[in-house]
This record gives structure tokens, C-alpha cells and sequence, in this order.
């Protein structure tokens, strides 16, 4: 449903600049933007045929991003074995769209798919045609022969090598490039402490990605292949579950944006008995560490992006409420899980400038909750009205919201 003018008011508004809540404010919608922000006391009166909502008792947040997930899996019927076909991954990706946005979540960073089934998707989205969030896609991975997510990537050697496939994911409508710099737990085969492209390797990635004005990220699981990573000048790094105090002081001074996506690895140590053994024992090693990692980081100041590696073992697209209660029980406040899934993920998906705050001006995408999510995280699982871009994709509000427009308006 679309609407000319929303009005939410008086509201808590989630500052993603500062991380806490303002109390007693009122926003209004004119299209696809914020047109309006401010104490409630001064809001604008609703004009004719406004869409209103009651805000009080409630906390308004930008639509959450989703910084690493699979659209072609859903981590639960397929049992988190990404598919080859690219008919039962478009059907499931379709599906995962719709689940994903009714969470709140109103942009995703497609991490890896096969051939350009996210890239296609992202456009057919953009376009109107399929309901779902915004969608950022990487294409195919980019991996050595025979390395971490061949099956679904690009595989290339040495440094020309890895330019070439750079430039080819570019030509093919990447948002970003997406390379990996060690093993991983669901490629059989290999160790996820295996360190794969080498530095000059993944430098060469950075330049080509670099010089078209792309992002570029990297899965690197192991120590030296997350050093080597952020030494090649990476602008984010996935899962970094061994981080120990060179990486950390590396991050620091890089600026480099972890995405720690703790949920991927607890789904599969906590459904050992579902998964094949082989998998079960490679997440068990790095659990662990990932747990500890993320303490270190967060305690040092490293930057955290959220992302939940949707489409991993019993890891559905809905799971990014269980990644910020992950993130705060291993040592954020609920403030700063909440900055990682909206203003610095806007950052890393090169899109600060329209989305990730709500502020007059920016593209209206918004989260409505019941409750305190800064008090307790558990409150963003209390949806009550998802917009992206003014468009209300979800609205659970009652019919006395609808005695709360007449009251408003008179």
C-alpha cells in the first residue's frame, strides 16, 4: 500500500547517529521521503486522506539492513546447502524477499549467488514487480581453484587472474565484489583456517573494485587470511571469527567494517544432530573464537556491521532479530547493535547519503515497534508497520489508530 502522507505521531525516534531514543517526536512522509521531523507538539496537522499512526509507547527506527545474506537458500529446506539450479533458487529467493522485508529489514547485501540470479533480482525488486527490501548484490564469488564457494563462484588465480574475474563481476552489474580469503565450514574439502588468495591476490580485487567505485568485502575466517584482508585494504570483512589483537589494531587503523554474522555459526553448533558431521565440526572449531573475537572487537572500538548469513544452515532470512540479541549478549549495548543494522550498514552499503537515519530529506524507509528496543533488543521482534520508500509493506496497527487520525486531524 502506498501512501501520499504518513504521519507517525508523537513517537520515540532511534537517533542512529547517537544511538539513543528522543522522546515525544512526530514524523511525516510525503511520497517516498522524510518531508518532516520534530517535537510532536509542533507537528504539522494531518491533512485529508493522511495515513496516521499512534506512536506513543513505541519506537520508530530506519528500516534495517541485512548485511550478508544468501537469497537462493533458505537455511531450512534446503538444509543450508546453497542450490545449483537456478530455478529453485530464484523460487526460494522470491520467498525470502517477502519473509525478509516483513521483519523490518528494508535492505539486504546479496553476499553470493549463482550466476546473476541476485543481480537480476535486485532490479526486478526496484522495479515494483516482486515485494522485498533493497537489494545490493555481490554476483558470484570470486575464490581460488578449488577454494571456499567454487560452486557458486568464479574461481581465478595470481593477480591478473583475480583482476579479469573482478572486472568480469563489475561488466556483469555487481553493486560490490564479494572475494574470499580463506576456507569456509560448507565447502567440502576445505579448512576454514585455510588462508587461500594471497595479499597481492586480493589487492588486485581491491584496485579493480576500487577504480569502478565499487565496494569490496571478503569472507576470512582465519586469522592470517582476516590480516591479509584488511593489509590488502578491503573495505569490510564477513565473519572474522579469529580476530585476535594485530587484527584488531589493523582494523582500527584502516577503518575496516567487520560484519560478524554470529548467528550463521550458532544455528549450526546448536543443530549438530541435522547436519552433516563433517560441517558440524568445522562451526564448532571456529565457534568459540567467533564469540570471543567479537568481544575484542566491540571492546576496542573495531566497527561492526550487522549481517546474519542468511541461507546457511537453519538460518532463515528472518533471523536478524537473533543476530542483535546475539551481538548484545556478547557485549554491545542495544544502542550500539541497532547503529550496526542501520547507520554504519548504511555505510557499508555506500548509501549513507539517502538511508540508515531518519532525517528530513532522506528516503523513508522506517521500522515501527512496540516498546524500547535500546532497553531491551527483543523489542524490534514487535513489528507493527514496515515502509520503504513510504510504502507500507506491513501494518499491524488497530482499528483504534484509525480513532487516533480523527483525533489528530480535529
Amino acid at each position: 500500500m502506498s501512501e501520499s502522507h504518513i504521519l507517525i505521531s508523537d513517537v520515540a525516534v532511534f537517533d542512529s547517529r547517537t544511538g539513543r531514543r528522543i522522546e515525544h517526536q512526530s514524523v511525516v512522509v510525503e511520497g517516498d521521503t522524510i518531508d518532516w521531523i520534530g517535537p510532536a507538539d509542533q507537528a504539522p496537522p494531518a491533512g485529508d486522506g493522511w495515513m496516521v499512526r499512534d506512536g506513543r509507547g513505541r519506537t520508530l527506527l530506519p528500516g534495517l539492513f541485512n548485511g550478508h545474506v544468501h537469497l537462493m537458500g533458505d537455511g531450512v529446506h534446503d538444509g543450508g546447502a546453497l542450490t545449483d539450479s537456478a530455478t529453485y533458487g530464484a523460487v526460494q529467493a522470491v520467498i525470502n524477499l517477502e519473509q525478509t522485508i516483513m521483519t523490518g529489514v528494508t535492505s539486504v547485501r546479496d553476499c553470493g549467488s549463482i550466476g546473476g540470479i541476485a543481480i537480476e533480482l535486485r532490479d526486478i525488486v526496484a522495479s515494483g514487480y516482486l515485494k522485498g527490501p533493497r537489494v545490493k548484490a555481490a554476483g558470484r564469488v570470486i575464490t581460488m581453484t578449488g577454494g571456499h564457494g567454487h560452486s557458486i563462484g568464479r574461481q581465478a588465480d595470481g593477480p591478473w587472474g583475480i583482476a579479469q574475474a573482478t572486472r568480469a563481476e563489475l561488466h556483469a552489474g555487481a553493486d560490490f565484489i564479494k572475494i574470499m580469503a580463506t576456507g569456509g565450514v560448507l565447502t567440502a574439502g576445505v579448512s576454514p583456517l585455510q588462508t587461500a588468495l594471497h595479499v597481492d591476490e586480493l589487492r588486485a580485487a581491491v584496485d579493480e573494485a576500487h577504480n569502478a567505485g565499487k565496494r569490496i568485502t571478503s569472507h576470512a575466517i582465519g586469522g592470517a587470511g582476516v590480516k591479509n584482508a584488511i593489509r590488502a585494504g578491503l573495505d569490510s570483512i564477513e565473519h572474522a571469527c579469529f580476530f585476535d589483537e594485530e587484527a584488531i589494531e589493523l582494523a582500527l587503523e584502516r577503518g575496516t567494517i567487520i560484519v560478524p554474522t554470529l548467528v550463521a555459526v550458532n544455528r549450526i553448533v546448536t543443530n549438530g544432530d541435522k547436519i552433516p558431521e563433517w560441517v558440524y565440526k568445522k562451526a564448532l572449531m571456529e565457534s568459540e573464537a567467533s564469540v570471543a573475537g567479537f568481544r575484542a572487537m566491540v571492546e576496542a572500538g573495531v566497527r561492526v556491521a550487522c549481517g546474519t548469513d542468511a541461507g546457511t544452515p537453519h538460518n532463515p532470512h528472518t533471523e536478524l532479530p537473533t543476530e542483535l540479541e546475539l551481538m548484545v549478549e556478547y557485549g554491545m549495548s542495544p544502542g550500539q547493535a541497532l547503529v550496526a543494522a542501520t547507520l554504519t550498514a548504511a555505510e557499508n552499503f555506500d548509501v549513507l547519503d539517502t538511508l540508515g537515519s531518519i532525517e528530513a530529506g532522506k528516503l523513508a524507509d522506517l521500522l515501527l515497534v512496540e516498546g524500547d528496543p535500546t532497553a531491551n533488543i527483543s523489542a524490534v521482534r514487535q513489528v507493527l508497520l514496515v515502509a520503504k520508500g513510504g510504502e507500507v509493506f506491513r501494518d499491524e496497527l488497530t482499528a483504534e489508530d484509525e480513532l487516533f487520525a480523527d483525533e489528530v486531524a480535529a
